[in-house]
Order: structure tokens, then C-alpha cells, then sequence
């Protein structure tokens, strides 16, 4: 049997993008996905107040909304952002590790919805909460 974490795991730090950011896959789900990435100085939007930058929050919360549509029963062969939407309801905390956890929760023949949230070491407070929507490419001959 194929470990998909794992696999899953090789994809995220196969991307540039995710690496440069620091991602790291920690778990995966039938349609859910957490991707942690720590604070770093280089991801420092205020030098003023350390506060992570909100375009590496943002790139954090649709990578794993991406991945749990990649997860999802409906095994879609690839998938991309049709739209994502952010609201952000505080700064993170400088020095900590920011987590996304997102949840494939609908899908139809061509588009999955997704929700997402993103939390620092305070996970009753989030810093950030998505929904967005993804395309679906299916495999030929799959049931849709």
C-alpha cells in the first residue's frame, strides 16, 4: 500500500515555492490537509513588529487548501485556485509557527470548495480564515 503522506510530502517540498516558505506537510486526510510553515526573518512583512508578511499566509492557506482537494475521494488528477478568499482577523505572533488546516468540504462535477483556517501558537484565536474554490481535473473514464 502507498503511504500518500508521504507522497504528499515529496510533492509540497518538490515545489520552490512551498520550500522557499519553509512548508512542511503534517498531516493529510480524505479531503483535509495541515501544512505548518515556522517564522522565519526573511518572511517578515514589518520589520518594526516581526509580523509574518500576509502574502506567505496567504501562499500557506491555499497550498494546503490545494492539497486537500488533491486528497479528496474524488482523486482529482491535478487541481488550481479558481478564486480563494482571505480575511484576516489579527498579526500573527512573531516567532511562531503559523499552521493551515483546510477541509475539502463540497464537491461537484468541476469545482471543489474548500475551507481554511490558519492559527499560531493561540489556535482558539485565528490569524487568518479562507474559503475558496479549485478546480477539478479528473482522470479519464472517472466517474463524475
Amino acid at each position: 500500500m502507498t503511504d500518500n503522506l508521504t507522497i504528499a510530502r515529496q510533492f509540497i517540498q518538490a515545489l520552490p515555492f512551498s520550500r522557499a516558505l519553509g512548508m512542511q506537510l503534517t498531516d493529510l486526510g480524505p479531503g483535509t490537509a495541515t501544512i505548518r510553515m515556522p517564522w522565519d526573518a526573511h518572511l517578515v512583512g514589518d520589520p518594526a513588529t516581526g509580523v509574518l508578511h500576509g502574502g506567505a499566509i496567504s501562499a500557506l492557506m491555499d497550498t494546503a487548501s490545494g492539497a486537500s482537494v488533491m486528497s479528496h475521494p474524488a482523486a482529482p488528477v491535478s487541481t488550481a485556485t479558481l478564486d480563494l478568499r482571505i480575511d484576516y482577523m489579527r498579526p500573527a505572533s512573531p516567532g511562531q509557527t503559523i499552521t493551515a488546516r483546510a477541509e475539502c468540504h463540497h464537491v461537484t462535477r468541476s469545482v471543489a470548495f474548500v475551507r481554511v483556517v490558519a492559527v499560531d501558537d493561540d489556535a482558539d484565536r485565528p490569524v487568518a480564515v479562507g474559503t475558496g474554490a479549485f478546480t477539478l481535473d479528473r482522470p479519464k473514464g472517472a466517474a463524475e
